[in-house]
């Protein structure tokens, strides 16, 4: 499990009870993905990333997945942007039928794929 020190973010106004936590043993990564529907924001579609599943906004980092994979908020590891990155890209379109609101909560875990 990574140390808060490993992550650094600016707080954003997106509250976290908008967002669905998934651990480590759903998604095969070292920390804890978080993902929301679209809802009001005026960005495309993003997901955060925390230490654990206890974090505040200022302690999480927002990621970007279109066109390409990148952070827009805070910082990561290049080895650990490199592992979301192969997450997201074997989960890209659930990701994105989560924000667009296609597809409720219990769908996309049920269909998002861990890495090995």
């Amino acid at each position: 499990m990574k140390t808060f020190s490993e992550f650094v973010a600016a707080p954003e106004d997106e509250g976290l009870f908008e967002m669905a936590n998934l651990f480590s043993k759903h998604t095969g990564l070292p920390f804890v993905v978080w993902i929301s529907y679209k809802g009001g924001a005026q960005h495309d579609v993003r997901v955060k990333v925390s230490p654990g599943p206890k974090s505040t906004p200022s302690h999480m980092v927002s990621v970007a997945i279109r066109p390409s994979v990148h952070v827009v908020e805070g910082q990561m590891s290049a080895s650990d942007l490199a592992q979301l990155t192969r997450w997201i890209e074997l989960n890209r379109d659930v990701l994105i039928r989560y924000w667009d609101g296609e597809i409720d909560t219990k769908d996309a875990i049920d269909t998002l794929k861990p890495i090995r």
